[in-house]
């Protein structure tokens, strides 16, 4: 695959970056486990991808997410996000809120359902990012901008309802190789000519702990490498200490335990965008590519259980919009013949059609203390898959 030349202030921001790695990993005895090179490579203050200043979302970056498609995302999750705050507190709290388009469509929405949250804290590590935020929530909701907070940290205390929408994906990642019954972390060295290069160790602790519990395939004749995502499991654990009521909606694309660690999937989801490319080299210009991993979702509903939180829903991305009366949100957009329908309807199509977004993106609802049943999991729920 030929990806387009980064620009060289680009590149000079990925050397700098890469000096940072290399000095990690003389510092660390010559080698790091991956997750803290995935650390370095997304979040290193001011070079990191999340942390620096590329343009990542949009037609313009490397990915386009559920709300830069259409507000019609944004429209139908409100409806989710009312019926948790009704049952909770008027609060919301997003984590790494993009451009501020999803914010935007939920305040809106909301508003329009009259039930304004009376605070919105965007949780939010990339300055650019913040920016970007400001300037979406003032062109487009500027009398709701006032509700809104960023915040650096999780709350002390909170009530409300979360909302995490390809959040999980890009938490570091402990990778895991099996080779007969030999069990190793996957890590990262730098070869004689500086080159950053894979390396394994025998895997240690809480990491061999968690991939003995998976059972993972193994084969004399061939490895098998996948991920294990313990900083998810903790960011959740975080959460359950936090919340007083209310409920986390996360959005991302994966598969329970049962999907996730099949024999037939062998090198793992680890994947990189750039551009709007996807390739496997994790190596190629730090700091440049999104870094991501498909999300186990019975290990992070584990990790709520076992954290004190209810397990409130678990479906489909397209059965929680259709739940959530996306279709409604849709018929309210324009005549049905007009031009501006028709893309609104295309747009709703990727977002929940299986060859899509559909099926491969799926929602966990976790929370405390809300006794009904969740509106967007009333029909197609498969908490019984986890």
């Amino acid at each position: 695959m030929s990806l387009p030349e980064p620009s060289a202030d680009a590149l000079e921001q990925s050397t700098r970056l890469l000096r940072t790695i290399t000095a990690a990993i003389a510092e660390a005895g010559g080698w790091i486990p991956f997750s803290r090179y995935m650390e370095l490579a997304l979040y290193a203050p001011g070079l990191g991808y999340y942390s620096g200043g590329a343009r990542k979302f949009g037609p313009g970056g490397d990915f386009i997410t559920s709300p830069e498609l259409t507000p019609l995302f944004g429209q139908a999750l409100a409806a989710q996000v009312e019926q948790v705050m009704r049952a909770s507190a008027p609060h919301v709290i997003e984590v790494g809120a993009g451009t501020g388009l999803l914010a935007a469509d939920l305040l809106l929405e909301l508003e329009r359902r009259r039930c304004a949250p009376e605070s919105y804290g965007i949780l939010e590590v990339s300055g650019e990012l913040r920016e970007r935020q400001f300037d979406t929530l003032a062109a487009k909701a500027p009398h709701l901008a006032p509700r809104v907070q960023w915040l650096d940290t999780l709350p002390e205390r909170f009530a409300g309802a979360v909302v995490a929408n390809e959040v999980l994906d890009v938490m570091p990642v402990h990778l895991v190789a099996t080779r007969g019954d030999a069990l190793y972390e996957r890590g990262v060295a730098v070869d004689g000519e500086g080159v950053l290069r894979w390396a394994d160790s025998p895997a240690t602790g809480a990491v061999a702990a968690a991939a003995a519990a998976l059972e993972l395939p193994r084969s004399d004749s061939a490895e098998y490498v996948t991920e294990i995502n313990l900083a998810g499991r903790a960011w959740i654990g975080e959460w359950a200490a936090r919340l007083d009521r209310g409920a986390l909606l996360l959005i991302d694309y994966g598969y329970p335990r049962a999907e996730y660690y099949l024999p037939s999937r062998s090198s793992g989801t680890l994947l990189c965008y750039y551009r709007h490319n996807a390739h496997p080299d994790p190596f190629l210009w730090p700091g440049l590519n999104d870094i991501t991993a498909f999300v186990d979702f019975t290990a992070v509903a584990e990790a709520a259980f076992d954290a004190g939180l209810d397990v409130l829903g678990y479906t489909n991305q397209a059965a929680f919009l259709f739940n959530c009366g996306v279709l409604d949100c849709l018929a309210r957009r324009a005549p049905e013949e007009s031009a501006d329908y028709i893309r609104a309807a295309r747009a709703v199509q990727r977002l929940t059609t299986p060859q899509e977004m559909g099926e491969l993106f799926k929602v966990l609802a976790v929370g405390r203390g809300i006794a009904e049943p969740l509106l967007g999991f009333m029909r197609g729920d498969r908490l019984h898959a986890l």
